[in-house]
């Protein structure tokens, strides 16, 4: 059976599963493979549940006709939903990149959002299995859609985007992370720039970060000439910092208009090339002026992204969903320029680093012990054998326990780590 004719099926059946535990009736059930479990398990089940067919790339489980049996289910999935995305003749913006994606997908969409019906990636579902479920989500009611893609190894993107076909797009930056699966740097821009190869491919818009040095650069590298660029410097879009104190305060403006001034609810400096990205593309699309202005102010971030939380005791500056050496690095320089005393940092380690993640934890040191932050505690076992002055713990329970015997009041307190340090649990201590 080709694409075609399943997409057929799916047409009469317009709701796909991925889960057996969630089987709603007439439904299509497709059966993936992770590391510990095997869908085709539970296709016979699923379909016992309600699902009208049941997707499994193992023959063996094939009972009757209600299962279609393909090559491989994920590569189905994806096909599907590539199918799927092309009934639809709208924008899409493809949005990747080290640092920033998700929030600056985010600000995309509450600027859009202004002005069309916009489908965009929710939280994080920005793999293989997560972009094939936000494109599922495509009905006749969108006008654009603003689609997230992540990437841990070589040939992430190119498989995303591949599915994505995206008609615009941009990366927000690259960094150093991921570099266990990626090998090195190279590999992130090796990697990221596939966004940039099917751009170049279908002759379509590139919107960059011209203070970039590295996304310029690959730009040139690749002779991409539709492109919009924007930056802290003279570009089609043009913002500067006012302050951070600790929220965001920016002014921006296009070519040669007038300067808006525009109060956030976002905590950094470094948010800005987000915001700017943001407006760059909603200026694009037509949303007025004012009406963005509006979008950036109301936008408050959530799930432990760049938050400002004020407690009974303190004031949290929370990003502790991810960490690596190039947030990080953002993250303490930061706060270090923060118009705020007095100043604790609570930093977890970073994952996910391979051969280069000792050298990196002792580089994330040095900057804090240059920073004169009042207090400084690190966490995780990768802070262990690092000389310095600073607090160490083991893990986040130690540092509950550390909180509950001696409570810390009225500071300013940046909480930055991987997600899997879990420091977002803190937060109820503090």
């Amino acid at each position: 059976m080709n694409i075609e004719e399943l997409y057929s099926i799916y047409k009469t059946h317009p709701q796909i599963t991925t889960d057996s535990r969630v089987c709603p009736k007439d439904s299509i059930f497709i059966a993936l493979k992770g590391a510990s479990f095997d869908g085709n398990l539970f296709a016979e089940k699923a379909l016992e549940q309600g699902c009208a067919y049941a997707i499994i790339d193992e023959a063996e489980y094939k009972k009757d006709d209600r299962y279609i049996l393909v090559d491989d289910c994920l590569q189905t999935f994806k096909d599907l939903a590539r199918e799927h995305r092309r009934q639809f003749n709208i924008p899409v913006i493809g949005i990747t990149g080290t640092n920033g994606k998700t929030t600056t997908k985010e600000l995309i969409a509450t600027v859009l959002q202004k002005k069309a019906n916009v489908l965009y990636t929710q939280g994080n579902f920005n793999n293989d299995v997560g972009v094939p479920k936000t494109l599922f989500r495509l009905s006749n009611e969108h006008e654009i859609a603003v689609i997230e893609m992540g990437a841990s190894h070589p040939g992430d993107i190119k498989t995303l985007v591949e599915t994505v076909e995206p008609t615009c797009g941009m990366i927000t930056n690259v960094g150093c992370a991921h570099l266990q699966g990626f090998g090195s740097f190279e590999g992130v821009k090796r990697t990221k720039g596939e966004l940039y190869d099917f751009l170049k491919s279908r002759n379509a818009l590139v919107f960059v970060n011209a203070d970039n040095a590295d996304l310029t650069q690959m730009i040139a590298d690749r002779d991409i000439e539709r492109i919009v660029c924007y930056g802290q410097s003279e570009e089609d879009v043009c913002g500067q910092v006012i302050k951070c104190a600790p929220l965001l305060s920016f002014k921006w403006k296009y070519k040669n208009s007038e300067w808006h001034e525009v109060d956030t609810q976002l905590i950094g400096a470094y948010n800005l090339d987000n915001i700017l990205a943001a407006i760059c593309i909603g200026l694009y699309f037509g949303v007025p002026a004012q009406d963005i202005d509006d979008a950036i102010s109301s936008y408050k971030p959530s799930n432990n992204r760049s938050q400002l939380e004020i407690t009974q005791k303190n004031k949290l500056i929370v990003d502790a969903y991810n960490a690596n050496p190039t947030s990080m690095n953002a993250a303490i320089e930061n706060f270090r320029i923060m118009d705020a005393k007095p100043k604790m940092a609570i930093i977890g380690q970073m994952g996910e680093l391979g051969e280069v993640s000792d050298t990196e934890h002792r580089k994330v040191v040095s900057l804090l012990e240059n920073a004169n932050f009042e207090e400084v505690w690190l966490v995780g076992e990768n802070y262990r054998d690092i000389p310095c002055k600073f607090k160490k713990f083991a893990n986040a329970e130690e540092v509950k326990k550390a909180l509950t015997e001696s409570p810390v009041k009225d500071h300013y307190i940046l909480i930055k780590g991987s997600n899997s340090v879990k420091l977002f649990e803190l937060k109820e201590y503090l």
